[in-house]
């Protein structure tokens, strides 16, 4: 049907448009639609369905609703090459259709009849799945009067992704391109479409086949890996609620049953309860593996109140629901796809299920449906899992966690007009200051709003017209705005920030009255999961002997944290802290008026009033007073009772001081840096060292940056690996510079990545692996893999009030630590590196 693209062809001068000429691939498996949002003469929306080779294209003026009720006018228009699936950008001034194009939505569509004989007839009925439409809608053709252009109606079917005008307003809430996202899976493979189970007779001959074999006494459990969204082939996952809970693993062999934490601890001890009523239901034999909670007054699991049950001896409040089986009868099971795995667990519990023992069921809608179902019910996200895979006691990407988005406040500097049936304001235009007290724009939000909110909100913008843009210029600003004086602040959820500054899938969830607009600032990203304030209850249980002064005294004022608050966290990591600090000379960072106030560092100090912290006996530096050293919890909390909120390391032990035993590499980004140039700059160092033959170990800084370490077998003296480590520096940046720089200043690294090498000196330290920064939020320095860091949102994703969630990760990221020290003598050759300066 190339022919049908004569009309196409002969309205532009393709010499001047970008706009395609022709081709385009047919969709292999499904066929595919794209909507483009068009600022033409006037805004509209373009409703492209693949057939027959080319695009059939309808014009719909308001773009689509969800509402059943709402006839959306969509005028029949000439058809379009499939290449036209990919274009976003500008028509010149003068050319046919001048204006700006976005990729509004994308995937693939199904017509539910005959599609030839359904366009004939006037009535094409499909289903459709991308990133905002989903489900089931119709074209209709109307009764023309003359019209050039076939005048035709877009519909929204009745089916369960309905929703009032009122209530969802799709054009309104989800305006933004979608064309870096990936391809929704296609129809049959989409999103919470159907897949075949396995029946319960296909698992029993699995589990036959499974090989015999006895129970291990010990279990090490899957663990899953977070990413940025769902997998494009998504109907090849089981998803799950992501539990806040703890993980335990339970050995059920006859009277003997056994409750294990992932890191192997038995804390049958600590949840009788749950090992009696276990016993009651009379498990067949084998390992089980799930989470266990305690639910809020409105059926939420709460972190909290489940470290609330331990603390007060009363864990028959828990709940443990089980989602996996490993061992069973005999049998090893690890090995049988998940699903079949589900269904002999299913059918032992459905004999079995109780009020405290309870199978995890799997979720049925598509995964972001998911996600935004958890986060709205205060959820931590879900879990994702491949339905085909064994089950394997590591960390490999068959299971994954999709967490809920970000948080913050945002200035609002104007809005848009409502379109379709939604009244008061479409969407609101959003900002932060940034440090040369200018306005810039951060994107909008039309999502949140209900009909009185709407009224609401409206009337009182009203009140702040302004004749001009508050925002510094920006070619993203909606054109067609309406104003207001920057004194309004709205707090927004929101899953990301882009490249360009502005955030996406945002959600309104209120007004603030208690911050003023001028303080509002972009905040480094942050995960939206609300984390319970780390009241003694969760925290470290500290020694009696141990005072603290001023216990209530607010050290933070961005989480409330308060001084018992870091020393209780102290006490909570005081076993994953001291392999970082023992032996090591150490520096205190003294905090007396907390973040903000005024900072002590100290190399050297008197130790009388901080029991455990210890002077080094032996002269490391004749010139000074001895050198401290940290190596118990005694040490830890005596020093966080002083007021002492940072501890940084030397890169040698005092017992052999002249020869360091590690480098670090400390990647410090410049103004205007994005964390996704951080994580790149991480794996380009790793590189680099990987060529020279040196280990490479991560940690996030829990400021802004991330710490390679190396480590090292003592050699060579401080210069020598201080200059070894420049000249790594060196070459980075002379071989990336638009990357990397080597001067330290923070004019020189606008925009660019200062790696750190100073930190290699002599008497230098770097912030120890555990230790707590005084920034706002107290973010915490945290060993991490590499293979964790594509999802790490922030070097301080971690802080003292979610250290919980870490505690089982523990150091286990550098196990290897120790046993891969390597010699500098080759790498240095490599590099043609001559030590001593020659």
């Amino acid at each position: 049907m190339k022919g049908s693209l004569k009309t196409y062809k002969a309205k532009r001068n393709f010499a001047i448009t970008p706009e395609p000429a022709e081709g385009g691939q047919e969709g292999a498996e499904a066929l595919t639609f794209v909507i483009q949002k068009h600022w033409a003469t006037r805004l509209h929306y373009d409703f492209r369905l693949e057939l027959d080779g080319v695009m059939m294209s309808w014009a719909v003026p308001k773009g689509p609703s969800y509402d059943t009720h709402d006839k959306r006018m969509a005028v029949h228009v000439e058809d379009h090459p499939i290449s036209y699936n990919d274009f976003e950008g500008t028509i010149p001034p003068k050319q046919y259709g001048a204006g700006k194009v976005i990729i509004w939505d994308k995937g693939t569509w199904r017509p539910l009849d005959d599609p030839h004989k359904a366009l004939k007839a006037g009535n094409l009925k499909f289903e459709i799945e991308g990133h905002k439409m989903h489900g089931r809608w119709v074209l209709v053709r109307m009764k023309g009067k003359g019209e050039k252009q076939e005048p035709w109606l877009l519909i929204k079917e009745k089916d369960d992704y309905a929703r009032p005008a009122e209530e969802f307003s799709v054009v309104d809430e989800m305006p933004d391109s979608v064309k870096a996202l990936p391809m929704p899976a296609a129809l049959g493979t989409a999103d919470g479409a159907s897949h075949p189970e396995p029946d319960a007779a296909t698992a029993k001959a699995g589990e036959r086949a499974a090989p015999k074999a006895e129970m291990p006494e010990t279990l090490s459990p899957q663990l899953a890996t977070l990413v940025d969204g769902p997998p494009a082939d998504a109907g090849e996952w089981l998803f799950e609620v992501k539990f806040d809970g703890y993980r335990i693993l339970a050995r059920i062999d006859g009277k003997d049953i056994r409750l294990i934490t992932r890191n192997g601890n038995d804390w049958t001890h600590k949840l009788q309860p749950l090992r009696d009523h276990l016993a009651k239901l009379k498990f067949p034999p084998g390992w089980y593996d799930g989470e266990i909670v305690v639910h809020d007054d409105d059926g939420r699991p709460d972190f909290g109140l489940l470290q609330n049950a331990f603390d007060e001896n009363a864990p028959g409040d828990i709940v443990y629901f089980i989602f996996d089986l490993p061992y069973h009868n005999g049998h090893d099971l690890r090995e049988l796809p998940l699903e079949e795995r589900r269904v002999i667990l299913q059918e032992i519990m459905a004999k079995r299920e109780s009020e405290n023992v309870r199978f995890s069921a799997a979720l049925n809608a598509p995964p972001r449906d998911m996600i935004a179902a958890a986060c709205q019910m205060g959820l931590e996200g879900i879990i994702g899992k491949r339905r085909d895979a064994p089950y394997s006691a590591r960390r490999n990407g068959s299971w994954i966690k999709l967490k809920c988005g970000q948080r913050q406040e945002f200035v609002i500097g104007g809005y848009t007009d409502p379109q379709g049936s939604r009244s008061g304001f479409g969407s609101l235009l959003l900002g932060t200051y940034d440090k040369d007290g200018k306005l810039q724009y951060a994107g909008n939000v039309g999502s949140g709003f209900n009909a009185t909110s709407l009224k609401e909100l409206k009337a009182k913008m009203e009140k702040l017209h302004a004749d001009k843009s508050p925002f510094a210029p920006n070619r993203d600003i909606a054109k067609r705005a309406h104003w207001l004086k920057p004194t309004l602040v709205a707090e927004v959820a929101f899953g990301e920030w882009t490249h360009s500054g502005s955030i996406r899938h945002s959600v309104f969830k209120g007004l603030r009255k208690d911050k003023k607009a001028d303080s509002i600032v972009r905040e480094e990203a942050r995960h939206l999961k609300e984390e319970p304030v780390m009241q003694p209850a969760i925290q470290g249980n500290l020694p009696k002997s141990l005072k603290v002064t001023n216990p209530d005294r607010v050290i933070d004022q961005e989480s409330g944290a308060t001084k018992i608050t870091l020393v209780r966290y102290y006490a909570l990591v005081s076993s994953l802290m001291i392999p970082h600090l023992k032996g090591r000379p150490v520096s205190l960072v003294r905090a007396p008026e907390g973040v903000g106030g005024e900072l002590f560092f100290q190399k050297h100090a008197e130790v009388s009033r901080m029991p455990g912290v210890k002077q080094f006996k032996q002269s490391l530096d004749p010139d000074h007073p001895p050198m401290l050293e940290v190596p118990s919890e005694e040490a830890l909390l005596s020093a966080a009772q002083m007021n002492v909120v940072e501890f940084h390391t030397q890169n040698a032990s005092g017992g052999s001081y002249e020869k360091p035993n590690r480098m670090i590499f400390d990647l410090d980004p410049g103004k205007g840096v994005g964390w996704e140039q951080v994580r790149e700059a991480a794996l380009l160092m790793r590189a680099f060292l990987d060529e020279l033959g040196l280990p490479a170990f991560l940690k996030t800084s829990g400021g802004k940056g991330l710490h390679v370490v190396v480590p090292v077998k003592p050699g060579y003296g401080w210069d020598d690996v201080k200059d070894f480590s420049q000249a790594i520096v060196a070459h980075m940046a002379e071989t990336i510079p638009e990357r990397f720089v080597l001067k330290s200043g923070p004019r020189n690294r606008v925009g660019k990545i200062f790696i750190d090498y100073l930190r290699n000196g002599r008497g230098a330290t770097t912030v120890a692996a555990w230790s707590a920064r005084t920034r706002p939020g107290l973010g915490i320095s945290v060993p991490i893999t590499w293979d964790e860091l594509p999802g790490l949102r922030g070097a301080d994703q971690w802080n003292v009030n979610n250290a919980h969630s870490r505690l089982d990760v523990g150091n286990t990221p550098w196990d290897d630590y120790a046993k891969s020290a390597k010699g500098l003598a080759a790498a240095m050759k490599l590099m043609k590196f001559k030590p001593g300066g020659g």
